[in-house]
């Protein structure tokens, strides 16, 4: 239906977030050696894919069909055109929506280099086909076509493509990024990592900077730039006063998924998740005032790595060095928040590589030399900031308030930490500000928040504990990286 706001409003049924269970991609010989095979990057067959592809074209025959034809990546010497077929019309909206748009020029001329298949209505037989479910997502690297079936939920067309560009970019010597990413009236870039719900669409959305994108990002030789054409915002709690842009951005064209709307009003309400606490609004970049379009930037000053520590014993903001940020990079510690992925009902604490494992095909340790050679070579500045709980963990404590996150990334990239003095947390081996222009300063120690410190120091320990277990299936990082992460005494 139509909201009041002129936003399109649509449910996805029984899928409300990814199924990444359900994602496999084609084992074959331009796939066998460079993916890293696991629990993540599920392998498939190439004759079980063919089958499945036969059966789609079958199902299609005589349905309307619904085409996008556009481009991943705003940069015209990295991007890739793509193309993608639909069942359902508002799907192809969303991909318009999401993806970069062709100029009329551009449209005679397109000649897709990787097509997207997603047939909402058509489902697989496990027991036939060789998939886990009914539903699937098949990326076939070596015939370029991705195939979904069984699932409404548009979000696996963008973050399948999102892998395909994650498997294709180091081979071009740009390193592809799970971040958002904005640039100050100097010009100043800025990047901010993290795994949704840590905030990246929420503080990278700032009235005092413009926004280059929310989610999937290139860092080429000329700079930054966005993977998309517009931004799949998290709308659960969406307040007008805290996020004006995102609000704002809700308007006719914008998709809204699974928001729960009164059907007298037609008005969407972004505080009941009776559906899902996945709720999303997609809309294309320029519905935020200000948006670079298109949407390229320099080479990053600074880089945010965002984490939701669910223990709520990591400090709220801390410096790394190039060492500590590869480490944490790899590390990838945060939380799953509920309702992104099917099954989280509230926050778990994990370890994803790269901040951003699920959409990453090549091992973690391709993607972290990268980073470390474009921090050594722009000298970027890096910092890690805790958008989780305070005072103790989930269900004891409360989430850091988003006004405090902000107060820290304004910090951070205007250079206000430059002048302040630091202290070293020995249990996470952090170098942490002692104060902060807009927060209390006893929020900065974590320790400061818990009434019981004796418990606080148990949980430090067992985050600690934990980075460590994590860190070792990362055999050949160096000592350097490995002694940049939290020491157990």
């Amino acid at each position: 239906m139509l909201t009041s706001t002129g936003s399109l409003s649509v449910k996805t049924g029984k899928y409300t977030g990814r199924s990444p269970q359900d994602r496999y991609i084609i084992y074959d010989d331009e796939t066998h050696e460079t993916i890293d095979w696991g629990d993540v990057n599920r392998q498939f067959p190439t004759e079980k894919f063919n089958s499945v592809f036969e059966k789609m074209k079958k199902h299609a025959e005589g349905k309307d069909l619904y085409i996008f034809d556009g481009f991943v990546g705003a940069d015209k010497e990295n991007r890739l055109a793509i193309r993608v077929v639909n069942d359902h019309a508002w799907q192809n909206l969303f991909c318009r929506q999401l993806f970069v748009r062709p100029s009329n020029e551009e449209l005679e001329s397109h000649d897709p280099d990787f097509t997207i298949v997603c047939l909402n209505d058509f489902e697989t037989i496990p027991e036939i086909d060789g998939t886990r479910t009914n539903i699937f997502i098949l990326i076939n690297l070596s015939k370029k076509i991705v195939l979904i079936g069984g699932t409404n939920y548009a979000g696996e067309m963008k973050k399948s493509m999102f892998a395909v560009m994650n498997y294709l970019m180091p081979k071009k010597d740009v390193f592809p990024m799970h971040c958002s990413a904005n640039i100050g009236k100097e010009g100043d870039t800025a990047l901010f990592f993290g795994l949704s719900g840590t905030g990246k669409t929420s503080l990278s959305a700032d009235p005092e900077r413009m926004l280059i994108g929310d989610d999937e990002h290139g860092w080429s030789q000329n700079g930054v730039f966005n993977f998309e054409g517009g931004c799949y915002a998290k709308c659960i709690n969406l307040n007008e006063d805290a996020e004006p842009q995102i609000w704002n951005a809700i308007k006719s064209g914008a998709v809204l998924e699974n928001v729960v709307v009164n059907k007298d009003t037609l008005k969407p309400d972004f505080d009941d998740g009776s559906l899902t606490e996945n709720t999303r609004a997609a809309y294309p970049l320029d519905y935020i005032p200000g948006a670079v379009i298109p949407s390229i930037g320099g080479h990053p000053k600074v880089i945010i790595f965002l984490t939701a520590d669910a223990l709520g014993v990591l400090p709220p903001v801390s410096k790394l060095t190039k060492e500590s940020a590869m480490f944490h990079f790899m590390s990838g510690y945060t939380s799953k928040l509920a309702g992104t992925e099917r099954g989280i009902k509230e926050p778990k604490a994990t370890f994803s590589a790269c901040f951003g494992s699920p959409f990453m095909p090549r091992p973690a340790s391709v993607y972290a030399k990268m980073l470390g050679e474009k921090i050594l070579e722009h000298n970027t500045v890096v910092y890690l900031i805790n958008t989780g709980w305070s005072g103790g963990p989930y269900g004891v404590g409360k989430r850091i308030s988003i006004k405090y996150s902000r107060a820290m990334v304004t910090a951070a990239l205007t250079g206000k930490f430059d002048l302040i003095k630091f202290r070293h947390d020995d249990t996470f081996n952090l170098d942490v500000p002692t104060e902060c222009p807009g927060v209390p300063s006893d929020v900065l120690d974590p320790k400061n928040t818990w009434i019981d410190k004796d418990s606080y120091d148990l949980s430090a320990k067992k985050l600690a504990q934990m980075f460590g277990e994590n860190f070792t299936k990362f055999k050949d990082a160096s000592p350097e990286i490995k002694n940049a992460g939290p020491q157990i005494q």
